[in-house]
């Protein structure tokens, strides 16, 4: 039986090397993007490299819930794996039209969002798993200045506190999605050269592949299945000391939960 995927910012450098070597294992890709031209691209491109023809994509902005409240309704069918890769890192502070500052709502929100409204699906999935990419680029965080309306805006620091964010989402949703059967680990995925890195004013000494290597291996791996709440770097598990504040990573939780 063919297993389905989706993959979040999928047309990025990271983001597209996951979606092709995901494709090249056998599965059927569903690339979330918001941009058509590029997206039409990226599918073309895989399906030329890998010769697995059932590569589509769907059109969003995943710093709007409504927009994903409207992917999850719209779905068809079975989905195994949901892989969050989605980011922003906008050098000078931008906000949703629902004003949401854009890298809480891309990078933090947008994770929750996709697990919360997908998990009623993964849960019927194949061994269903979810794989947040993260970093170890991670910390900073104000947990009562997560929109940093406060604090002056530089978007390295936010950026570090969504990656923290993901990784604590990532130990709330195991705990309360382990009885469905839906694992949900994070992961790093390799310092690759892309827009976002160069946003961040770094380059960056992996391909992307390299940098898909990891994310891949989560969603795939056998020796994976039923591990749940971890952490990987370059396919070892890591401590995430963020994780072990417990009363931090629930008031996370409550807090997008609110939203």
């Amino acid at each position: 039986m063919i297993r389905t995927a989706i993959i979040t910012g999928a047309t990025g450098a990271i983001g597209k090397a996951i979606a092709r070597q995901m494709a090249g294992h056998g599965f059927k890709v569903t690339m979330i993007a918001r941009d058509e031209i590029q997206a039409k691209k990226a599918v073309d491109e895989i399906i030329a490299a890998t010769g697995n023809r059932d590569v589509n994509f769907l059109i969003a902005d995943l710093s709007r819930k409504s927009e994903i409240i409207k992917l999850a309704k719209s779905w068809a069918g079975a989905l195994d794996v949901l892989i969050n890769n989605a980011a922003a890192t906008p050098r000078r502070p931008e906000k949703t039209p629902e004003g949401i500052e854009m890298q809480f709502a891309t990078n933090v929100l947008g994770y929750f969002w996709m697990i919360k409204y997908f998990h009623p699906i993964l849960k019927n999935g194949i061994h269903p798993r979810i794989v947040n990419v993260a970093s170890y680029w991670a910390g900073d965080m104000d947990i009562n200045d997560l929109e940093c309306k406060s604090r002056h805006y530089n978007n390295d620091t936010i950026y570090r506190q969504s990656k923290q964010a993901d990784r604590m989402l990532t130990t709330a949703f195991a705990e309360r999605l382990k009885n469905e059967g839906i694992t949900v680990n994070a992961v790093h995925p390799g310092d690759v050269n892309s827009k976002l890195s160069n946003n961040l004013g770094y380059g960056g000494s992996q391909t992307p592949d390299q940098g898909a290597d990891t994310p891949v291996w989560a969603a795939t791996a056998p020796e994976l299945e039923g591990v749940t709440g971890k952490y990987f770097e370059r396919r070892s598990p890591v401590h995430c000391q963020f994780c072990d504040d417990i009363k931090l990573v629930e008031a996370l939780f409550k807090i997008c939960e609110a939203y």
